[in-house]
């Protein structure tokens, strides 16, 4: 079985992104269900992984990081609203034997993701 992970790193110092607030919410037809909150650690990364065992099951997904607080706390000033604030990452899980890791490499100004494993 396998699961589903992730981290943050602050591509504008080459840093983790520490102290950001993530939300994993299943995303079906007509809703959205927040299934888990944590918040990333001194590497960047969630403690525990996201989805394992039988809650890691084929479905829609979003992952949203709070990286606007972040950036804010990290001293850099915004006019309002943000252009970057909060990131969602919308995506698959198709084959749950398969570990998942969806990561954030993310600047006040722009943000990218990639499917690891």
């Amino acid at each position: 079985m396998g699961k589903l992970s992730t981290h943050v790193l602050d591509i504008s110092t080459g840093q983790p992104g520490q102290g950001i607030q993530v939300e994993l919410y299943e995303v079906g037809i007509n809703q959205k269900k927040l299934l888990k909150q944590d918040t990333t650690n001194a590497d960047g990364r969630c403690t525990t992984a996201l989805l394992q065992g039988s809650e890691f099951r084929i479905g829609r997904y979003e992952l949203v990081f709070a990286a606007g607080d972040y950036f804010s706390r990290q001293g850099h000033a915004f006019a309002e609203p943000r252009f970057i604030d909060r990131v969602t990452i919308s995506f698959g899980i198709a084959d749950p034997a398969q570990n998942y890791h969806v990561p954030l490499l993310v600047s006040p100004w722009a943000y990218s993701t990639y499917r690891g494993s």
